[in-house]
């Protein structure tokens, strides 16, 4: 069984549903041996990383940079991970009210010092609200857990 890790900061109801949204991943009918650990930046630790085949995580846009809790979640991880978890297959949505593209170099930068691998540009959610967000972030999900069931991640 592959694990796919979702570590996604959800302060809002928007933000939730979008992190819920990742459970149904492994719901599709030709996914068979993928299993999802969602958890919040703050219950997220390297240990559930260093269990992980892939990782996609979720912030909000928050003064042009990550969520706290995302930073502090890389805060914790970076260093222990640093030599144990190059090459894991990463992808990122950012729930942005601007443009997200502060908080996608930010992301970004960690990420490149980890030297994961990233299995799709970063998914940017733009300005106000929209319900096609939440089929966006389904897609990703599915996508990602597809590749961990066929191999190819």
């Amino acid at each position: 069984m592959k694990r796919l890790l979702v570590v996604a900061h959800a302060p809002s109801p928007n933000t939730l549903r979008l992190r819920e949204v990742t459970c149904r991943a492994t719901c599709h009918p030709d996914i068979g041996n993928v299993d999802i650990v969602v958890l919040a930046p703050l219950e997220a630790g390297p240990e559930d990383v260093r269990q992980a085949d892939a990782i996609l995580l979720g912030t909000t846009e928050n003064l042009g940079y990550m969520s706290g809790a995302l930073k502090d979640f890389f805060d914790r991880s970076y260093y222990p991970l640093l030599d144990h978890t190059q090459g894991l297959p990463c992808a990122l949505y950012i729930r942005a009210g601007h443009d997200g593209t502060g908080t996608m170099r930010a992301v970004e930068s960690i990420v490149s010092g980890l030297r994961w691998r990233w299995v799709q540009p970063p998914l940017i959610l733009k300005g106000a609200w929209q319900d096609d967000f939440v089929d966006q972030v389904e897609t990703l999900s599915q996508a990602m857990a597809a590749g961990l069931d066929a191999g190819i991640l």
